[in-house]
């Protein structure tokens, strides 16, 4: 028995629950659902069935072919190859019994041929009742469901449309309450507004009258706390003032103290200078004073240095120039002694040439 065959039909009636708006959407859904996996399985059921169909009918086509290879292959034993006049007694004996034998071959192979064809034709028969039954169920199941679900969806539009006339009337209804209600709650705002308006007017007046005085007062009281922060401002740019003038006496007599003293260091110093250029004027002046010596000593000391008559060449001897002393640094004037030395030299010169 086919798998279709063994399934119980789908219940078409199902209860759902009673919402404020219809029945509950997801159960109806679910039911779609479930519905909607039945047709997948009884369309899968019939493909299945029809296959075994198409599987029995090849068989039986296979069998109908086996059958006439068969017939053939009898019809073909069965024909006489030659004459039985030609033949020996033995070969006749031994062709008699191959006939008997094909002969009962042939009655036992139509025999099974055709019991194979009449069961061949039996499971087709059969195999085609109950593919034509699952076939009925099927459409009849397939039927059933598109009606119920026809039936349902048109039952929750029916229920969806009056649930929204409901709705509607219930909103025509609410917004009719809701404006007489807002005109009643105007008129009573009005009628508030009107004596808040009137309190507000004469609070509005005292505190007016309230607020005069005391900004009065405020005034008053500013211009008097002005009146001391500018005696504190003055008395206070008075102090500061005098501090100002004390420090800048202050730093002036400092100041004075200090160029004062600056002063009379460098005087200190220009006379150091003017003795230290008074001590090197001097120094300067014995040194022209023992240069000038010098000089005189040599002129006095020339003839000592004159040459011998036999000493003197044909050509006059130049005339001896004057030596002058090379000025040292840091010089120092020496004693008075320097000059009697020079004049000595001439003499000690001769006595050694003599």
């Amino acid at each position: 028995m086919a798998l279709g065959e063994e399934r119980d039909l789908v219940p078409l009636g199902a209860g759902f629950d009673i919402t404020k708006r219809g029945y509950s959407r997801a159960q109806v859904e679910e039911h779609l659902e479930q519905l909607d996996g039945q047709l997948k399985l009884l369309a899968a059921d019939r493909n299945a069935a029809a296959a075994q169909a198409a599987e029995l009918t090849a068989q039986l086509e296979v069998a109908r072919t086996t059958i006439d290879d068969l017939r053939g292959q009898v019809e073909r034993l069965s024909l006489p190859p030659t004459t039985m006049a030609g033949l020996s007694e033995r070969l006749q004996r031994m062709l008699r019994l191959a006939q008997e034998e094909r002969d009962e071959t042939k009655a036992k192979a139509e025999a099974e041929a055709e019991a194979i064809r009449a069961k061949a034709e039996a499971d087709s028969a059969t195999l085609r009742e109950q593919y034509e039954k699952q076939l009925a169920e099927l459409d009849e199941r397939r039927a059933a469901m598109e009606a119920e679900h026809k039936g349902v969806l048109e039952k929750a539009r029916a229920e969806a449309a009056e649930i929204t006339g409901a709705a509607e009337a219930e909103r025509t209804r609410l917004d009719a309450e809701a404006e007489q209600r807002r005109t009643a709650v105007e008129e009573d705002f009005e009628i508030a507004m009107a004596s808040r308006r009137t309190e507000s007017m004469r609070a509005l007046a005292t505190q007016e009258a309230t607020s005069k005085s005391e900004a009065e007062r405020r005034v008053r009281e500013a211009t008097e706390e002005a009146n001391r922060r500018r005696h504190e401002a003055r008395t206070e740019a008075t102090a500061r003032l005098q501090e100002a003038a004390d420090e800048a006496n202050r730093r002036v007599r400092e100041a004075t103290e200090e160029a004062n003293r600056r002063i009379a260091h460098a005087a200190q110093r220009v006379n150091a200078l003017r003795q230290l250029r008074t001590k090197v004027a001097q120094q300067l002046q014995a040194a022209r004073d023992l240069v000038t010596d010098a000089h005189e000593s040599l002129e006095l000391a020339a003839p000592a240095f004159d040459p011998l008559p036999e000493e003197t060449p044909d050509k006059p001897a130049p005339a001896p120039r004057p030596v002058v002393a090379p000025v040292k640094e840091n010089w120092e004037p020496e004693t008075k002694a320097a000059p009697a030395e020079i004049a000595e030299a001439p003499t000690k010169r001769i006595a050694r040439q003599s």
